[in-house]
C-alpha cells in the first residue's frame, strides 16, 4: 500500500513538472513570436521613414501606430539639423487641421443629443440677420458646413491676396493678419460673405465653417467652445497635452519651409475650431485609439456617409471618408505653416496611423500620404510569394481578377472597375466594371482582341471610382515606374 501511495505522489510531481513546462515553453513560445512581430512593425516604420526623410527632405520624421490595441512609435532625424535634438512623445507640434476633426465631433454629439439637425439652417443659431447665407433661398445647412459645401465665395479673414505671390515672407504676414483679428470682426465680416452656388452641391474646403460651427455649439450648449472642448472631448479621450497659442520653446517643434526658414507658430483670436492647436504624440495616439472604437456612437456618426455618396465622403469635417483594399478609411490632414500632420484610421482593420514631419512645401502631403497608405500595406501584408497577379490569359480573353479582404464589409463596395493605358485610365467606364463572383472576388473578362499585340498594357483597380488600389509587393508584372503599375502582354 505504501508503494502504492508512493508512485502516486511521484505521478503528481512529473505531472505538475510536465504542466509546468509545458507552460513555459508556451510563454516563451509566445514572447518570441510577439518579439518578432514587434520587430517586424518596426523594420515597417524604420523603412518608410526613411523613405519620407529622403522624399520630403524633412529634418525630424515621427510616427505613431495603433494595431489591434497596441500602440507602436518611433521619431527620426532631428528636430533642427545640427543640434541632435531628436522628438520624442512629449514633443509638441503644430497639428492645424487635425483640429477640425475634434470639432467634428462635437458636433455630431451635439446631433445624437439633438440639439442640432443636420438640416437646420444655420442661421438660426445666429444673432441677426444674415439674408447673404442662402443662394436663391436656398440656406446654408449644418450638414453643408460639416461636409466642405457651404458655397461660401471666401474665407474669412480672407488672405487670398497674400496667397496669390507666395514667398517666405508670406507665413508671417498672415500671423500679423491673424494677432489683430477679433470674434467680432469675424461677425461683420459674415455678413458681407457671399454664396457661389447653391449649398450642398459643390465641395469647397472652408476653415470658415469650422468657425461658425464653435460659434453654433456655443449657442446651443450655452458654453464657450474651450469649455466643450476640455468637458465632451479632452476629457473623453484623456488628452492633457493638447493645446493653443503656445509659444516656440524646447517644447514645441520648429518647423521650416522648403527653403528651411523657420516659420512661426499659428496664433488666432477666434475660436480655433480649424486648427491653431499643438499636440503630441502621445496625445495623438489616443485620438487614434479614440477613432478606432467601435462601440463609441459619437465617434461613428461622425464618420457616418451622411451624404449617402457611392463614392466618398466627409463626414464631419474629415479630408475623405472612402472605401480602399484596406477597408474604410478615414484621413485628415493637418497644413502648418513649417510642419504636416497625417491622421488616419482603417476601423474595420483597427489601424490607425499618425505621421508628423517638420516641413511645410508644395508636395510635402503628397509625400505624407503616399508614405501612410505604404505603411498600411505593409502592416497587411503576409505573402512573400512572388506572382502575376490581377489578371490570367485564356486562349481569347483577358481575364482581370481581384479579391477583396474576406475581413471587409463587402457592403461598402459599390463598384470595382479596371482603369489602364488601354481605356485612358478612366475608371468611371461601365464597360471596364468588374462582376462580383463569389467569396469577395470581383471578375472581368475582355476579349484579347480589344488590346494591341505586343504591347505592354498598364492598368490598376479602382474601388467606388475613386480609391486606386496599390499594387502588391508581391506582385511580378509591374512596370517600375513611380506609380508603379501593374502589366500584361499579349504575345
Amino acid at each position: 500500500m505504501k508503494q502504492v501511495l508512493r508512485m502516486l505522489q511521484l505521478l503528481r510531481l512529473y505531472c505538475s513538472l510536465f504542466l509546468f513546462l509545458c507552460t513555459f515553453f508556451n510563454t516563451t513560445l509566445f514572447a518570441q513570436q510577439q518579439n518578432a512581430s514587434n520587430k517586424g512593425i518596426f523594420t515597417i516604420l524604420d523603412n518608410n521613414a526613411e523613405y519620407l526623410l529622403k522624399k520630403s527632405k524633412a529634418y525630424s520624421v515621427s510616427i505613431g501606430i495603433v494595431k489591434d490595441g497596441k500602440v507602436y512609435t518611433k521619431h527620426y532625424g532631428e528636430i533642427d539639423k545640427g543640434k541632435g535634438n531628436k522628438a520624442d512623445n512629449n514633443t509638441s507640434f503644430d497639428v492645424a487641421s487635425v483640429t477640425k476633426v475634434m470639432t467634428g465631433y462635437l458636433m455630431a454629439k451635439a446631433v445624437l443629443e439633438k440639439k442640432v439637425n443636420l438640416d437646420d439652417d444655420i442661421r438660426k443659431y445666429l444673432d441677426g440677420s444674415f439674408p447673404n447665407l442662402a443662394y436663391k433661398g436656398i440656406p446654408v445647412r449644418i450638414k453643408d458646413l460639416i461636409s466642405f459645401q457651404s458655397a461660401f465665395d471666401r474665407e474669412i479673414p480672407d488672405f487670398s491676396y497674400l496667397k496669390k505671390n507666395i514667398d517666405d515672407s508670406t507665413c508671417f504676414r498672415i500671423k500679423k493678419i491673424d494677432e489683430s483679428y477679433s470674434k467680432k470682426q469675424f461677425l461683420e465680416d459674415l455678413k458681407t460673405i457671399k454664396l457661389d452656388t447653391i449649398p450642398g452641391k459643390k465641395h469647397k474646403y472652408s476653415n470658415t465653417s469650422l468657425e461658425l460651427s464653435a460659434l453654433i455649439l456655443e449657442k446651443v450648449y450655452n458654453k464657450n467652445f474651450e469649455t466643450l472642448l476640455s468637458e465632451s472631448f479632452f476629457s473623453e479621450t484623456k488628452m492633457k497635452e493638447t493645446k493653443r497659442n503656445i509659444k516656440i520653446d524646447n517644447s514645441l517643434a520648429s518647423g521650416y519651409n522648403n527653403n528651411y526658414l523657420l516659420m512661426p507658430n499659428s496664433f488666432t483670436n477666434l475660436w480655433a475650431a480649424g486648427g491653431y492647436r499643438n499636440s503630441t504624440m502621445n496625445d495623438l495616439i489616443k485620438f487614434l485609439r479614440f477613432e478606432l472604437d467601435p462601440k463609441n456612437k459619437i465617434v461613428q456618426e461622425s464618420q457616418r456617409n451622411i451624404s449617402n455618396s457611392e463614392s466618398s465622403w466627409n463626414g464631419y469635417f474629415w479630408d475623405e471618408i472612402g472605401v480602399s483594399e484596406n477597408g474604410k478609411y478615414c484621413f485628415k490632414h493637418g497644413g502648418a505653416f513649417g510642419t504636416n500632420t497625417l491622421f488616419i484610421v482603417y476601423p474595420e482593420l483597427q489601424i490607425g496611423i499618425c505621421v508628423i514631419v517638420n516641413i511645410s512645401g508644395e508636395n510635402t502631403f503628397g509625400n505624407l500620404y503616399e508614405t501612410v497608405v505604404k505603411i498600411a500595406e505593409d502592416l497587411e501584408t503576409t505573402s512573400t510569394e512572388k506572382i502575376n497577379y490581377g489578371y490570367r490569359l485564356t486562349e481569347d480573353k483577358v481575364i482581370f481578377s481581384f479579391e477583396y479582404n474576406r475581413k471587409l464589409d463587402p457592403k461598402l463596395i459599390k463598384s470595382i472597375s479596371v482603369a489602364g493605358s488601354f481605356n485612358d485610365w478612366n475608371p468611371e467606364r461601365k464597360d471596364f466594371k468588374m462582376h462580383l463572383k463569389g467569396n469577395n472576388i470581383y471578375e472581368l473578362e475582355v476579349p484579347k482582341s480589344q488590346f494591341e499585340k505586343g504591347k505592354t498594357h498598364a492598368f490598376k483597380f479602382v474601388i467606388n471610382q475613386t480609391s486606386w488600389i496599390n499594387t502588391p509587393k508581391y506582385a511580378l508584372n509591374t512596370d517600375k515606374t513611380e506609380d508603379n503599375n501593374l502589366t500584361f502582354k499579349i504575345e
